[in-house]
């Protein structure tokens, strides 16, 4: 049974003089407790829109949010600003992008720990302490007593970004949201945090969503894989099947843009021409039309459905015929 149910979830932004921008457009994917689910593609895809709006925290002005996101049957998107804050913290939980801007810059990291415990957990302020201290320890941060008094600028990135993930995992959420948490952090920090992500999931059978634009993670962490591009999910499988045979172009350039260790001395990588911005609306044709070596005629007229074939959705008109070794 799903934990987090999503069905056509779409985000649209509307400034004063200016056309609507659909962000997220149609998306849907299910969590399961225990089960790690992946969002990848590049900037501006809607990976991290999505998340906000299933985390309820995109403004009220100039965004509106459509579609159903339901967590254990009941619909997240029709609760009070009160009700989801009692929900954020408690059952839900988000590691956000950049640990520097998320935490606040003049409250010592304990107060910041301490306050999600009190407010959901109900407990004093001395067991609080105690508490956060512990969860410190258990993300691997190093003379955690100390940590609790120090500012968010005292810390390093690595630290930071454990402080953010023991916020987060205080109140034993059931879900937990992880956009890019490993972004700006060198390689060894990143395989620690990577490490904690899928102990969390596997002791306490925590539903993870990955956000990513790094394959790489996704390799060694997702069970499930949804590639987003123009705010709609193009391709849809598990991890070992998406990494062996690709079948959408976009997916296939993903994988192509990879340093390889078994590649030839001197080997190009591949590159994606062109950027996000280089798209059309899905209403009339495919987004990545523009972008794409396999496009046909077709590709800028017609609006490629999402297609079902076993364990693998695909939206595209021209599917990569060659299988690519994972």
């Amino acid at each position: 049974m799903a934990l987090l149910e999503v069905r056509d979830l779409s985000v649209v932004f509307q400034r004063h003089g200016e056309e609507p921008f659909a962000a997220v457009d149609g998306v849907s994917f299910d969590v399961a407790p225990g089960q790690t689910v992946g969002l990848v593609g590049e900037s501006g895809c809607g990976k991290s829109v999505t998340s906000l709006a299933i985390m309820g925290l995109l403004p009220k002005r100039g965004a509106k949010v459509g579609g159903s996101v339901k967590f254990e049957d009941t619909e997240l998107l029709s609760l009070s600003d009160k009700q989801m804050r009692d929900r954020r913290g408690r059952d839900l939980g988000m590691v956000f992008q950049d640990p520097l801007s998320s935490l606040n810059p003049v409250i010592p990291i304990g107060i910041q720990v301490t306050e999600v415990l009190e407010r959901h957990r109900g407990m004093p302020r001395k067991q609080a302490m105690g508490e956060a201290k512990d969860l410190l320890d258990k993300v691997g941060i190093p003379d955690p007593t100390r940590r609790l008094t120090e500012y968010p600028h005292q810390l390093s990135g690595g630290m930071r970004q454990r402080a953010l993930i023991a916020m987060a995992l205080a109140c034993r959420p059931r879900l937990l949201i992880a956009d890019e948490p490993t972004t700006a952090l060198d390689v060894t920090i990143q395989a620690q945090i990577l490490a904690l992500l899928k102990e969390l999931v596997q002791d306490t059978e925590t539903a993870l969503i990955m956000i990513t634009h790094d394959l790489g993670v996704v390799a060694g962490l997702c069970d499930e894989v949804n590639v987003l591009y123009g705010g709609r999910v193009v391709e849809r499988g598990r991890r070992h099947e998406l990494f062996a045979t690709p079948k959408h172009p976009y997916t296939h350039g993903l994988l192509a843009s990879i340093p390889r260790l078994d590649a030839p001395r001197g080997e190009k990588l591949v590159p994606i021409r062109g950027s996000v911005a280089d798209n059309i609306p899905w209403t009339h044709a495919c987004a990545f039309a523009p972008r794409c070596p396999n496009a046909l005629d077709t590709c800028v007229e017609v609006t490629p459905a999402m297609e079902s074939e076993a364990d693998r959705l695909l939206r595209c008109h021209n599917p990569v015929q060659q299988e690519v070794s994972a």
